[in-house]
């Protein structure tokens, strides 16, 4: 250790220059005296071949002893491979947060980095454009049965099989397909959570085959003439958006599955030929669609709300 070299009476008696004044006590500990008089201990080291510099305070705020000491402890962390301006970050960091939870407590919220935290987060950006009803019923149920049982623990700290108790509880009251429909739910929050940095993996990908199989059902069916008609007319008289109500009115002429409707593009529609054309993604095969006059109409009034 290199030998110490100043004194409260040396740091004291030396006066302010038109340039910067080191004074150095060795074991690259320094005082640095600037020309408007401040006073502020630095040291120097070096980790992974690069050299640094950290601040150890102001003098005499900082005593003489108590920068050696400071400089002793950080020279400890850079023997042991540990690069102090990191540490210092890090607590700097944890200080912060701690402050911002204190201040989100107060205010009736949830922690930083907690599940209600992330998932808040995720339902104002990924939720917005979603119907009012269903980001209701989405919200509703993680409200009902995830909240209150993780809302302010970290999401990095919940694991597979704390989630699967509760969702568990859903099921065991008889509720399986909102089990899992609320798991699906978790599972978005978690990858919401990973893209953003808050948590390392997707904790729900463990929970796949854990709950009961959902029964499956027939899809409701008009079969009877007179509720065709019914139906019929409640598409002429939906009051939604414009580019939905056309799609109502041509799913009875067209009978394409849903999906294709909802990801039909004008480019693939020919007025001159009277055909929809597109690929069916699962055999890769052309679909071609006959566009009868009315569809033909109900798409000629649909265009000048979309263009092409």
């Amino acid at each position: 250790m290199a030998k110490e070299l100043l004194t409260d009476q040396l740091i004291r008696s030396t006066k302010p220059k038109v340039k910067n004044i080191r004074l150095s006590d060795g074991n690259s500990l320094y005082l640095l005296i600037k020309p408007n008089n401040s006073r502020m201990w630095r040291v120097d080291y070096s980790i992974n071949t690069k050299r640094k510099t950290l601040s150890l305070g102001a003098y005499p705020l900082v005593s003489l002893s108590n920068a050696r000491s400071k400089a002793f402890k950080l020279k400890q962390l850079v023997l042991n491979g540990v690069d102090p301006s990191i540490v210092r970050k890090e607590t700097k960091d944890k200080e912060i947060k701690h402050k911002l939870n204190e201040d989100r407590a107060n205010s009736g919220l949830t922690p930083i980095g907690s599940f209600k935290h992330i998932a808040d987060e995720w339902y104002e950006k990924k939720m917005q454009l979603m119907a009012d009803s269903y980001k209701g019923r989405v919200y509703s149920r993680l409200e009902r049965d995830i909240f209150p049982f993780i809302a302010n623990k970290q999401i990095k700290d919940i694991t597979a099989q704390e989630l699967l108790v509760i969702i568990q509880k859903i099921e065991d009251r008889g509720a399986i397909e909102s089990a899992h429909r609320t798991l699906r739910t978790c599972s978005q929050i978690f990858r919401y959570g990973i893209v953003t940095g808050r948590v390392d993996n997707d904790i729900t990908l463990a929970l796949k085959g854990a709950l009961s199989a959902v029964k499956a059902g027939h899809f409701s069916a008009i079969t009877d003439p007179k509720q065709l008609k019914g139906l019929l007319a409640s598409i002429d008289t939906f009051s939604g958006s414009k580019v939905v109500h056309t799609a109502l009115k041509l799913a009875p002429h067209v009978f394409v599955r849903p999906i294709e409707l909802r990801t039909a593009k004008w480019k693939d529609i020919s007025f001159d030929t009277k055909e929809w054309r597109y690929l069916v993604t699962k055999t890769k095969t052309e679909h071609i669609v006959p566009l009868s006059k009315q569809v033909i109409l109900i798409l000629k009034e649909l265009e000048p709300y979309t263009g092409r």
